[in-house]
């Protein structure tokens, strides 16, 4: 019997974006998924629900901009499939990355994948992608308790999780993700697949939500929150030189051809 995802993707004025991502959901070679797009007071996106009229898409628009983990939250109280898959709104996903989870998920409770990180300029309403890199380590769960390496864009999990462990902790604003990897493999069962088949948006301008200080804080309460001492906040990418993560790298099979994904908003050039 086919499995039933929800996609959750909460998204604010990054319309060229999320039509690419969209885009490859409307490629995947498994479809029996339902799309919940959350609006966090952005500008519209119904034309993304006009342009895909072949996927199951349910806007929900909020009247105020309550940021990313609580709209997450907002999508998970009218999700009602056996499985959630997450995306953020520039993230890209592999025609086959659906399918091979959803084929390995009967020994889990979560699965992710490997990811390509990309920076990207944008013409004629399409991203470019330029300066990528493989982002794949072996899952660890203790050393995920000093440096995570789980993009949550992509993953796949079973709702019933929620039920034992709650929604997403807004909270850590920054650290969300960290935190909810740690809590779900304290209770349930965790993988990787090798394949980075996420492509994974990546660029100074759209990954400085908070300042440094914020960052700190959010980063203070989740040691707290978990037990996991004193750690610091640092630049990712000098984080990812350091030994110790460096001693995590894996391999791992990549699939993206790296050319653009050309979306129907790109091509009626709306």
């Amino acid at each position: 019997m086919a499995k039933n995802i929800s996609v959750i993707i909460p998204t604010y004025n990054r319309l060229v974006a999320l039509a690419e991502l969209i885009e490859c959901l409307y490629q995947q070679s498994y479809q029996n998924f339902e799309v919940i797009i959350v609006n966090d007071a952005g500008q519209s996106i119904e034309i993304i629900k006009n342009l895909y009229p072949e996927l199951h898409i349910t806007i929900i628009n909020l009247a105020k901009n309550s940021q990313h983990v609580i709209a997450r939250n907002i999508a998970l109280d009218i999700a009602k499939t056996e499985f959630i898959l997450l995306c953020d709104d520039d993230d890209l996903l592999h025609p086959l990355h659906i399918e091979n989870l959803i084929n390995a998920i009967d020994s889990y409770d979560l699965l992710y994948t490997d990811a390509e990180i990309f920076n990207y300029k944008i013409s004629e309403n399409t991203r470019i992608p330029i300066d990528i890199r493989l982002f794949a380590y072996k899952y660890d769960p203790q050393a995920i308790k000093t440096f995570s390496t789980f993009i949550p864009s992509g993953c796949l999990y079973r709702s019933s999780i929620h039920r034992k462990i709650g929604l997403f902790d807004s909270e850590l604003h920054n650290y969300w993700d960290w935190d909810f990897i740690l809590r779900v493999q304290a209770e349930f069962r965790v993988n990787k697949l090798s394949i980075a088949s996420v492509y994974y948006a990546f660029s100074n301008e759209n990954n400085m939500s908070a300042n440094h200080q914020d960052m700190t804080d959010y980063l203070t309460k989740l040691c707290q929150k978990h037990n996991l001492g004193n750690l610091q906040t640092k630049n990712f990418f000098l984080l990812l030189e350091e030994p110790e993560i460096k001693q995590l790298a894996s391999k791992s099979k990549r699939l993206w051809n790296q050319q653009p994904i050309i979306s129907r908003l790109a091509k009626e050039n709306l």
